[in-house]
């Protein structure tokens, strides 16, 4: 399970200024700062019975528990910075088939995660550069991604683009935030595996460069088009993942894949205003990497507006991959192959995904610095014709907080002020 993290969505406002006139001398009530805030609620949950943990075969229930905030502080118009951070708390039946100390308390598991960004304004420019870092910590699992990104609009507001590279650097050894050891203690292999080092190296990094570019048609259309390249390097493969072989009912071996791996992602969206009230989102992504997958993605999702406050927008997702060239089922492998995997996600499949949007957004003051924006409740049901189905349920909470103060501007009986 893949978890998908939204994209902040930076809300502006009118500069509201109350002014007191005195003889000589004008207070103002002016905006300095504002602080938009984010807090999302997500729940997944999916059954299926292909678990690459148990070798292809097993349970795939799963549950995961995901509350997460955002907060993106503007100093200013050319600065601005962000803070996101989170817990993916997990419950898993196949957990229980890779602790490391062999017991049911590995059913549950839990994943943290803080990325701080910085955002700053070229002077006399309309581009923008965006500095990223972070950690993300689970029991088997540290990360510390780091990232750089420049975004340019041209002066007519019609055309955008932006380039930027996203590093991740991973060390996949148990014990980082489990109770019996506070510190890593190696990879962590199936229990009746552990006589054996499979892999000598515990590390993974993975480079992603990314561009967008964005383009107004005409008054009814926009473009956009996202092509990107991935190089990973490393550990690839999942070493609590269990492959078995044909021919012999009782040898197994660990999952084993190549130590690179590249992707060639591009994607294209097409926004249609169909009225007053309706946008009609087209999406389409094509995929292929060198272990032999290609997959195709169609999406449409269709925002209409009730009223001034209230949107609906159903959604629908089609999806299709085909096979990686070392995927095989349960027992199918033989053992002369250099490289093997029963990981369904690997696997040729079909999936759909179809959800619905419910939007409200008064943007309605609830004290003199804070403005309750929107708020979104999305439920989306998901089906891969593997047989894996899940529910996704998210919500989200769209919070802004404005921080003014008096400031006063002193005028010469000429007019000229002369104030700081």
């Amino acid at each position: 399970m893949k978890n998908k993290y939204l994209t902040l969505a930076l809300l502006t406002t009118m500069l509201h200024a109350h002014g007191q006139q005195r003889q000589d001398s004008l207070y103002k009530k002016q905006r300095i700062s504002r602080t938009d805030i984010q807090v999302l609620f997500g729940y997944y949950t999916q059954n299926g019975d292909h678990s690459a943990i148990t070798g292809g075969r097993g349970t795939e229930q799963l549950h995961v528990y995901s509350p997460e905030f955002t907060i993106t502080h503007h100093l200013d118009s050319a600065r601005s910075w962000s803070l996101n951070a989170g817990v993916d708390v997990i419950s898993s039946a196949s957990l229980d088939n890779i602790d490391f100390i062999v017991s049911s308390a590995s059913k549950l598991s839990a994943r943290t995660h803080i990325s701080p960004s910085y955002t700053f304004k070229l002077k006399k420019s309309d581009t923008r550069i965006t500095l990223g870092t972070g950690i993300s910590v689970e029991s088997a699992y540290l990360s510390f991604p780091a990232g750089l990104s420049v975004n340019h609009t041209n002066p007519s507001k019609s055309r955008e683009w932006s380039a930027g590279i996203q590093c991740y650097f991973d060390d996949l050894r148990y014990g980082w935030i489990s109770a019996e050891y506070l510190h890593p203690v190696g990879l962590i292999y199936p229990a009746e595996l552990r006589d054996t080092s499979w892999f000598p190296n515990y590390r993974r990094n993975s480079y992603n460069l990314s561009f967008a570019w964005y383009q107004v048609l005409n008054a009814r259309m926009q473009l956009a088009i996202f092509p990107e390249l991935v190089y990973q390097k490393g550990l690839l493969s999942t070493p609590y993942h269990r492959v078995y072989f044909r021919g012999d009912r009782f040898r197994e071996r660990v999952e084993k894949l190549p130590i690179e791996r590249w992707k060639f992602p591009l994607a294209a969206q097409l926004n249609i205003f169909a009225g007053a009230r309706t946008i009609i989102r087209s999406y389409y992504r094509w995929y292929h990497d060198d272990l032999g997958i290609t997959a195709h993605t169609l999406q449409f999702e269709v925002p209409v507006k009730l009223n001034p406050a209230l949107s609906l927008a159903p959604l629908v997702r089609l999806y299709t991959q085909t096979a990686a060239r070392y995927f095989a089922p349960y027992g199918q492998h033989d053992l002369t192959e250099k490289y093997y995997t029963s990981d369904y996600d690997l696997s040729k499949f079909n999936s759909y995904k179809t959800g619905l949007t419910i939007r409200y957004a008064p943007q309605r003051p609830m004290s003199p610095h804070y403005t309750f924006n929107a708020l979104s409740l999305r439920y989306s049901w998901y089906k891969r014709s593997d047989g894996l189905a899940a529910h996704i349920l998210t919500l989200l909470v769209e919070l802004e907080h404005t921080r003014s103060r008096a400031l006063h501007q002193a005028f010469s009986s000429d007019g000229i002020n002369h104030s700081d």
